[in-house]
């Protein structure tokens, strides 16, 4: 199986527990799929991935979505190099597209604190889209201070700092198909 297998012999160590395996992110696409299907039925999506880590999650998702639908990018950066948002958001790559009148539906890879979120929300209102709508995969456990509104959630998750499947630790990890704790001290066992 490779390093970073799921193999014990080869698995890297600074990988922890798997915390959604492979089969539960094919099934919860195929469901998320199915209701934004539902819901958007006679309107077109315009997909917003937001860079980097969305990437795979909304590639699969759009696969689900029994529409025509459209895709652009943008790019925040709110954690730099850190396992901990800093708190502050800046816009790395902002869309190509005009979002005016447009069914909007931003495509997140994880809810932290939920600031960010509320930075992409404020910023794309403002670009005067129909309908602005959030899917996110992953919604950490305990760290929201308000609910974070989201349309469409994939799974809740402990509040560990998790790779695999999009998301990274220092740019790697992101092609894992599962999404399993990253240990920042692999020989103590936690992060």
């Amino acid at each position: 199986m490779g390093t970073l297998g799921l193999d014990s012999e080869e698995r890297d160590p600074a990988l922890g527990p798997v915390v959604v395996p492979e089969a539960d992110l094919q099934r919860r696409n195929d469901e998320l799929g199915q209701q934004i299907t539902k819901d958007y039925h006679g309107r077109a999506p315009l997909l917003v991935g937001v860079l980097k880590g969305a990437f795979v999650f909304m590639s699969d998702l759009a696969r689900s979505i029994d529409l025509p639908v459209e895709f652009d990018f943008m790019a925040v950066a709110s954690y730099g190099s850190a396992t901990r948002t800093s708190g502050v958001v800046r816009i790395v790559k902002d869309l190509d597209l005009d979002l005016s009148g447009r069914h909007v539906l931003v495509v997140e890879d994880i809810v932290d604190s939920g600031l960010t979120l509320a930075y992409l929300r404020r910023n794309l209102l403002a670009r005067n889209p129909a309908s602005l709508e959030v899917c996110a995969l992953l919604v950490k456990e305990g760290l929201q201070r308000t609910d974070p509104d989201l349309a469409y959630t994939g799974f809740r998750i402990p509040p560990d700092f998790v790779v695999g499947y999009g998301l990274d630790a220092g740019e790697r990890y992101r092609n894992l198909p599962y999404i399993c704790v990253y240990q920042l001290d692999p020989a103590a066992g936690r992060a």
